[in-house]
């Protein structure tokens, strides 16, 4: 769980210090992210955004991802979406010393703001993405992406389903390997 987590915030092969559990997270979760960028479902799903936001059209996907995951998550855990939360921030906070510098500097805020748990909302993505586009300095656009998670509502929903099928499919057979 916590190589997953931190995987966006380790940079090439600097993790070999890390327990042999954590490694292995990191790989899933980078396993995971290739599988995602060259999915056909989150492709047509980006192509939607890419005139709009350009190379940010993956990053917003994955954000309205999260959304629908947090969304319906009851259809993917039988751990409730607020209990599972409170158990990932009580994780990492008290792995914190290992954590990377940048996630250690992220994580207060995502625990105040409860990102998590939030993703399922609408303004909580609205939020995220007001967020994103101010470390962009307001390049990306993102705080407009909201106004294309609502047009494509449903549309983008239904690539998450299906997507998501393929990628429990994907995880298993990756976990087995590992």
């Amino acid at each position: 769980m916590i190589g997953n987590f931190i995987a966006d915030h380790v940079r090439g092969n600097k993790f070999k210090h890390y327990s042999e559990d954590i490694q292995k997270g990191i790989y899933l979760h980078r396993a995971i992210d290739t599988f995602t960028d060259a999915n056909e479902i989150v492709r047509i799903s980006k192509r939607r955004l890419h005139e709009r936001y350009g190379h940010y059209d993956g990053v917003i996907i994955d954000i309205f991802y999260d959304h629908y995951l947090a969304k319906n998550w009851d259809n993917y855990s039988q751990i409730p979406l607020d209990i599972y939360t409170q158990n990932i921030y009580s994780l990492l906070e008290t792995h914190k010393e290992i954590l990377p510098e940048k996630t250690q500097h992220l994580l207060p805020y995502m625990i105040q703001y409860n990102w998590l748990y939030n993703y399922q909302y609408i303004d909580g993505i609205q939020d995220v993405l007001k967020g994103m586009n101010r470390r962009t300095k307001g390049k990306s656009q993102m705080n407009l992406a909201i106004e294309d998670l609502q047009l494509y509502y449903t549309d983008i929903e239904n690539d998450f389903q299906t997507f998501m099928f393929e990628l429990i499919n994907f995880v298993n057979i990756q976990i087995d390997k590992l």
